[in-house]
């Protein structure tokens, strides 16, 4: 596919808003995205992949039925063939009062340095010569490491625009790349596996020896695990863990979730659901996230969203269509593709920092667990109820040390419970490979059912 010339998304949307007929509104979403992959394993290359991915999504509303229909065409006479589909989609839905565009809302864009030509500038060559220098990387960092799973370099860029007969014309860019590693650790029979990743706008400030040594890190220090004995404990959740819960709580902080029943906190708008300690945001202005970006899926000026403030439900995430439906504005919270209409969504969560480090908080911890891995926690929460059943492994806490691994252990609370016994918040924010910036959390009175 040609490379895009400056200002074509934005040409090919206007071109399909200006054939908008009487009595309907119309929206062209366009995107564009490039992208590289590279697997290591053993000093080589093992996999090496090179992507592109253009659309245009077309949407048009009349007489409150909404018709949508996509493709991968980049010439006007094809696109309008896109919004001939979308007209007769309309024709057969169903009307809702509810199904409207978003409306330029005076909010100004922030000034974002999103893109950097450094990822497309730099060789393949140094992309594939930085997965191979990780492996290097990851083994020589711990002599226990026996091989090393996984060790990659990504990177993306990509533009929209969206334009709409609503007064929307937004265009915007961004760039990113990433490393990650899987290390295998062993000791006599026994293996452990660790992972790391690291996210930057360029190439260069990825930092290999810092990947090496977290995926080592979190390989050896689970050996000798065993299984411990059921307990109700503290536990202490690192950065990236803390992200984790924070991408499941943000699911039940949309719109649709109150409105579709999947919210536990759909009627709390105004009362203390957590600790005072903690404050949560959805801040795509903070250039530091991956999820970063100037405008939304329908074009709106992203803003920060304040949802928890110490403690308090202050908000809800909204795109046009669940703000209609609750009688407010839209929050700038749509998220989408090309192949889909917009629906509300987090784009960068994050906890506003506390104080002290994960180090220092285990320290006033007496009897507890530094969790350092949970699995399934998107299937193990309940989005309805809160129920919150994840297994996970760790490291007991014992009068404010770390003690022995332990694995293949159960923590079971609520999310709703999880939130109001937070007992401390780290000041060590770290921006992860979802967007989502975490910090050190502990949590008291969680069950932790080993044996």
């Amino acid at each position: 596919m040609p490379e895009l010339a400056r200002g074509e998304l934005i040409g090919l949307a206007d071109a399909v808003v200006g054939e908008a007929e009487t009595g309907e509104e119309l929206e062209v979403y366009a995107a564009w995205s490039r992208s590289t992959t590279v697997r290591a394993y053993e000093g080589a290359v093992e996999a090496f992949t090179s992507a592109e991915s253009f659309g245009v999504g077309v949407r048009v509303i009349r007489g409150h039925r909404q018709g949508f229909a996509h493709a991968t065409v980049r010439d006007v006479p094809s696109l309008l063939d896109v919004l001939a589909e979308a007209r007769d989609n309309a024709r057969f839905s169903e009307p809702d009062e509810h199904h409207v565009l978003a409306r330029p809302d005076g909010v100004a864009p922030a000034s974002l340095d999103l893109w950097h030509d450094e990822v497309a500038t730099t060789p393949e060559s140094e992309k594939i010569d930085l997965a191979i220098e990780l492996v290097g990387e990851v083994r020589g960092a711990d002599p226990r490491v026996t091989s090393v799973r996984q060790a990659s370099y990504g990177d993306s860029m990509g533009e929209a625009a969206v334009c709409s007969t609503t007064g929307i014309r937004s265009w915007s860019r961004g760039t990113y790349c990433y490393l990650s590693a899987s290390a295998l650790a062993a000791d006599a029979d026994e293996t452990q596996v660790g992972s790391a990743a690291h996210t930057g706008r360029v190439p260069a400030s990825l930092d290999l020896s810092q990947v090496g040594a977290d995926a080592a890190s979190r390989a050896t220090r689970l050996l000798g695990a065993t299984k411990p004995e059921s307990a109700r404990l503290s536990i202490v959740l690192e950065p990236r863990l803390s992200a984790a819960l924070l991408g499941v709580l943000s699911g039940t902080l949309t719109g649709q979730a109150v409105q579709r029943g999947r919210s536990p906190f759909a009627d709390r708008m105004g009362d203390m659901i957590a600790s005072p300690m903690l404050s949560v945001a959805d801040d795509p202005t903070d250039a530091r996230s991956i999820g970063a970006n100037q405008f939304d899926g329908e074009g709106l000026a992203c803003r920060r969203n304040t949802l928890i403030e110490n403690g308090v439900l202050t908000g809800f995430l909204h795109d046009a269509a669940s703000a209609s439906r609750a009688r407010t504005a839209s929050t700038a919270s749509a998220v989408r593709g090309y192949r889909s209409t917009p629906t509300a969504g987090a784009q960068a969560m994050v906890v506003r920092p506390g104080a002290g480090d994960t180090a220092g908080l285990v320290s006033h911890v007496p009897d507890g667990l530094l969790v350092t891995s949970m699995a399934g926690l998107h299937s193990g929460v309940n989005p309805v109820s809160g129920d919150f059943s994840v297994g996970a492994d760790g490291i007991r806490i014992r009068g404010g040390e770390l003690a022995e691994p332990v694995r293949e252990i159960t923590l079971a609370s609520t999310v709703q419970r999880m939130l109001l016994d937070i007992d401390a918040v780290g000041a060590d924010l770290e921006w992860l490979p979802s967007g989502t910036g975490g910090v050190t959390l502990v949590v008291r009175d969680t069950a932790m059912s080993g044996h």
